[in-house]
């Protein structure tokens, strides 16, 4: 409900002109956006596709600071995290794992802070390890004029080609050992029921 009333009110009040969504991938896939301010995800998430919900992460030292948030967030995707020297903590790195296995979508502002239009600001490599690790695409997604946002001024959001990094080495002797599990598997399967026949 939130991100249709977002969806609709957007576009009532700023110029926003949305390309590339044939670029988007098949979830589950990260996407990557750079920052301008802290209502950027306001201009990207509604026009996203509805299913699933898309997932992001927020400082649980500023944003989750009241009691009302702590209950709110969570229930339109974002959850808390406490970055150390521009690292994610535990519970956040096993969020958004546990968030790409189910199928599900994040997205990530790997600048980790706002660049307020200036150039691009170096990115943190986290999000080469998630989009390694869990085996998922990166959705590249450019905002332009979040940082100077005034009623109808233009902002304009465009997706890029979908980049697919190539699997870990461990990926595929990942599969050949679930290959293997589930023969096993199913060997045992076989064996327990011809012996109650």
């Amino acid at each position: 409900m939130v991100r249709r009333f977002v969806r609709w009110l957007v576009p009532k009040i700023f110029r926003v002109t949305f390309t590339g969504l044939e670029n988007i991938p098949p979830p589950p896939y990260i996407i990557a956006a750079n920052h301008q301010a802290w209502f950027d995800a306001a201009f990207i998430i509604p026009f996203f596709p509805e299913a699933p919900l898309i997932y992001t992460m927020a400082k649980r030292e500023t944003v989750f600071n009241r009691a009302w948030k702590r209950r709110l967030l969570p229930l339109i995707g974002v959850f808390p995290i406490s970055p150390h020297q521009g690292q994610l903590d535990e519970a956040g790195l096993r969020t958004v794992y546990q968030i790409l296995a189910r199928g599900g979508v994040v997205l990530m502002f790997p600048e980790g802070r706002y660049s307020r239009g200036r150039a691009l600001r170096p990115l943190k490599v986290g999000i080469g390890h998630f989009a390694l690790q869990a085996g998922v695409s990166i959705c590249p997604v450019v905002v332009r004029g979040t940082d100077v946002l005034r009623p109808f001024s233009r902002v304009d959001v465009s997706i890029g080609p979908p980049i697919h990094p190539d699997p870990p080495a461990w990926w595929s002797l990942s599969q050949r050992v679930g290959q293997v599990v589930e023969r096993v598997q199913r060997a045992l399967t076989k064996g327990l029921q011809r012996r109650r026949a």
